[in-house]
């Protein structure tokens, strides 16, 4: 191989080399945004908590936010196996029916009314990172929707004591 043929490989090789480490200088002047996930990279458990908390001003219109019971109603505690965790205000505030109550899991939430053919699922809405896995609307004795999410299955299920929609206590 002759000396020129040296010098050219020599020459380009060494080009190469310094190309790459102004890359490098750039890259890491810029920082993170090329090459990371700002805000660093997140375990599933800390995914999964944060699709689990409720947003901010995510609420439905004219609910309390969950643990906050509504005027003039009583806190239901959190059962095992996701019951609700307060009644919410009727959806339509404007709304003066004894017969409409709101509740909450941390699932999602729904309104119900009761009828002379029995309890009506008005309205249910899932919390974000949640879905509605299933809906018995009713009128029936007792009408239930069930959310579905990072933490687990949340099922709300009422049925008409006195003309009033309450919670089951079996659910």
């Amino acid at each position: 191989m002759g000396r020129r043929t040296f010098l050219a490989v020599a020459g380009w090789l060494a080009t190469a080399v310094v190309a790459t480490l102004i890359g490098l200088a750039a890259i890491r002047l810029v920082g993170e945004s090329l090459t990371g996930t700002p805000g660093g990279v997140r375990s599933q458990e800390e995914i999964a908590r944060a699709l689990a908390e409720p947003a901010p001003g995510t609420d439905p219109p004219g609910s309390v936010p969950t643990g906050t019971p509504a005027s003039g109603s009583t806190t239901t505690g959190p059962g095992p196996s996701g019951s609700p965790s307060s009644p919410v205000s009727p959806a339509d505030p404007n709304a003066e029916s004894a017969n409409r109550r709101g509740f909450s899991t941390t699932g999602g939430s729904a309104v119900a009314e009761c009828r002379p053919d029995g309890v009506y699922l008005v309205s249910w809405s899932a919390r974000p990172g949640y879905r509605v896995d299933d809906v018995d609307r009713g009128p029936d004795d007792d009408a239930d929707v069930t959310f579905v999410g990072p933490s687990g299955e949340y099922e709300l299920s009422v049925w008409c004591v006195g003309g009033v929609p309450t919670l089951d206590p079996d659910d």
